[in-house]
């Protein structure tokens, strides 16, 4: 059996890019081989370490897809929900895989798909509430660190990811390598002290802005306490968390998007998680806890899954509920020396996110997807 697998996204987002790396792999180990139609400027695809039985397709647009599926009764996988076109045919059977929550967006973009599998449990709530076909087990996912390791040194590079569609994006990406040739590209070396790091996309799905509203007055009070930012955002989510880190901010530094992420990780004490709800699952949070790095994260799901309080990091209360009070007490006691959990001493809570795991939890879709078919 081949399945055919759509990600048309044309450039690297993070989470939904790498989950299609991994889902090919793993198909690949119970025997499935790929078709992955992907669009024809994603040229990142090359760097995935995708097995060889994974095949690339690049398409021009959702208009293209229907070339390349064919007659036969074949098993679709979108990495977003189906285009239109393709939940139409009825001898396929039509899935997808929901990498975000349908809480507080619409679940109306999941209609037509005979099965969508949820990446957690917080986003299989969303959708069995929404009456939609959901699997009964959450996939997860993997912490997968391969193809994204370098042997250079962390440097600063720019905080900003330029969106192509936009006039002001476009001129400021022009405008920026200028500039840039007189700004300073320093190593990266912690400062003593406590130190919290964001390893992330600076995209509104995070939340940070709102998440440091109301952190940031509590991280003033402590200045031994340093705030390591790795990844990049749009201009406006970038000035948006900027004003929102205003009492702190002499704490923070910000270093761009890294390719090393293992090793990013392994310079912090505590990965710091943006505001849950809009979250699906937190590939970051597992790939942190793999490497020993604990994590802080509020006290919801999707993170009360990934998070285990104690062991592999510490949940605290929103701090939309209590102005970051629960946060303060947090970080009062790790400034005056609590004991930092070691993830990797939780063998178990690991355990549910390794590749084999993943494996286990596909076979059954692997053989409902046969099943299927023969109906078809």
């Amino acid at each position: 059996m081949k399945i055919i697998q759509i990600n048309l996204r044309p450039y690297f987002v993070g989470g939904g890019e790498v989950f299609t790396a991994f889902l090919c792999r793993a198909l690949a180990q119970i025997g499935v081989g790929t078709r992955l139609l992907v669009h024809r400027d994603a040229y990142y695809w090359a760097t995935m370490g995708l097995p060889n039985d994974t095949e690339l397709v690049p398409v021009e647009d959702d208009n293209a897809l229907c070339q390349h599926i064919g007659q036969a009764p074949t098993w679709l996988l979108g990495h977003d929900p189906l285009p239109t076109s393709l939940r139409r045919v009825s001898r396929h059977w039509r899935t997808a895989i929901a990498h975000m929550p349908v809480q507080g967006r619409n679940p109306r973009a999941f209609d037509g798909h005979d099965m969508i599998f949820p990446v957690s449990g917080w986003v299989q709530k969303g959708l069995l509430e929404a009456k939609l076909p959901a699997w009964s087990e959450p996939l997860y996912g993997v912490a997968d660190l391969s193809g994204r390791k370098s042997s250079a040194t962390i440097r600063r590079t720019s905080r900003y990811k330029w969106d192509e569609r936009k006039g002001r994006d476009r001129l400021f990406q022009i405008l920026e390598p200028a500039v840039d040739v007189f700004r300073s590209h320093p190593e990266f070396h912690r400062h003593a002290g406590l130190t919290l790091g964001i390893v992330s996309q600076l995209v509104p799905v995070k939340q940070f802005p709102l998440l440091f509203s109301k952190l940031s007055p509590v991280l003033a009070r402590h200045p031994d306490v340093r705030l390591e930012i790795f990844g990049h955002g749009g201009y406006a989510s970038v000035r948006d968390l900027d004003q929102a880190l205003g009492p702190c901010i002499r704490q923070v530094r910000f270093w761009g998007q890294q390719q090393d992420v293992e090793q990013v990780y392994r310079q912090l004490d505590y990965l710091l998680a943006g505001l849950p709800a809009k979250e699906a699952l937190g590939l970051k949070i597992i790939e942190a806890q793999a490497c020993g790095t604990p994590v802080i994260a509020v006290n919801a799901p999707p993170f009360t899954e990934t998070v285990a309080d104690g062991q592999t990091g510490f949940l605290y209360r929103d701090p939309r509920e209590d102005q970051g009070a629960d946060f303060g007490r947090l970080l009062d006691a790790l400034v005056a020396g609590r004991i930092r959990p070691d993830p990797l001493l939780a063998k178990a809570h690991l355990a549910r996110f390794s590749f084999d795991a993943f494996v286990e939890r596909l076979r059954p879709v692997v053989a409902e997807a046969e099943s299927q078919l023969r109906r078809l």
